[in-house]
């Protein structure tokens, strides 16, 4: 499995150019390659990212609003992210429904999404992916894994959201929690279900503009967790055995 971090930068004013467009990876096996997420700052460069598909977290602007002149390829989201870009000039044949828990599998790429907490207006999904003997774990906007240990089990690499890095941007709305947990947060996850590595993207301003101390603040967070952690940026390649 070979992973392309085409963008790392979250819905935030601030950008360089290690965090320049939006949040974007390319999951890439034998030769096939498969998209997730097309925020807005890739409308008009679709065709660039080079999937035979794309794959929708939620259908917040910087995860879809890219998709708002269509898609030459499948796109698969939920129905609640359909239902939120439905003006969207794309083919009923192109409209794929993502259903959590039911795995589908593009070009021996296998994706199985998790509902996570985030917002209310834009339900949202992680997700598991396996290529052959490796799986991973992305999902760049959340606060919550509702079923974290089936999410992460087994997972060589959980790939999170880098908005915040200790301070909390979690709020409630009725029985809902919104927003974004923590990276401090999501490196104990890692640690109490065993996954060894952790890559941050979604970069938040704390990062996009003080890189050189949220790499320090992360690593030592990693370490006192048992885990190692890195911040992902634009063009940033990983390639797994």
């Amino acid at each position: 499995m070979k992973l392309k971090f085409l963008g790392t930068r979250g819905e935030i004013e601030a950008r360089t150019a290690r965090h320049g467009m939006h949040t974007s990876m390319r999951v890439s096996y034998r030769g096939r390659s498969v998209v997730v997420d097309c925020g807005t700052d890739w409308r008009g460069r679709v065709r660039r990212m080079g999937g035979r598909a794309f794959v929708l977290t939620h259908a917040h602007p910087d995860h879809a609003f890219g998709l708002a002149d269509g898609s030459p390829v499948p796109v698969y989201a939920t129905a609640e992210s359909w239902e939120l870009i439905r003006g969207y000039p794309i083919p009923p044949e192109l409209r794929r429904v993502v259903r959590p828990r039911d795995p589908f599998t593009i070009d021996g790429i296998t994706f199985e999404a998790f509902r996570v907490e985030h917002s209310i207006r834009a339900p949202a999904v992680g997700y598991r992916v396996t290529a052959g003997r490796v799986t991973v774990w992305y999902a760049p906007d959340l606060v919550f894994i509702p079923e974290r240990r089936e999410a992460l089990a087994g997972v060589r690499i959980y790939i999170g959201d880098g908005a915040t890095l200790r301070r909390s941007f979690v709020r409630r709305q009725g029985d809902t929690l919104v927003g974004h947990t923590p990276v401090q947060t999501q490196l104990t996850w890692c640690k109490r279900e065993g996954v060894p590595r952790a890559i941050i993207t979604h970069c938040g301003t704390q990062i996009v503009t003080g890189e050189e101390k949220a790499i320090a603040a992360i690593e030592a967070m990693a370490r006192e967790r048992g885990v190692s952690a890195e911040i992902a940026y634009d063009g940033m390649t990983v390639i797994l055995r």
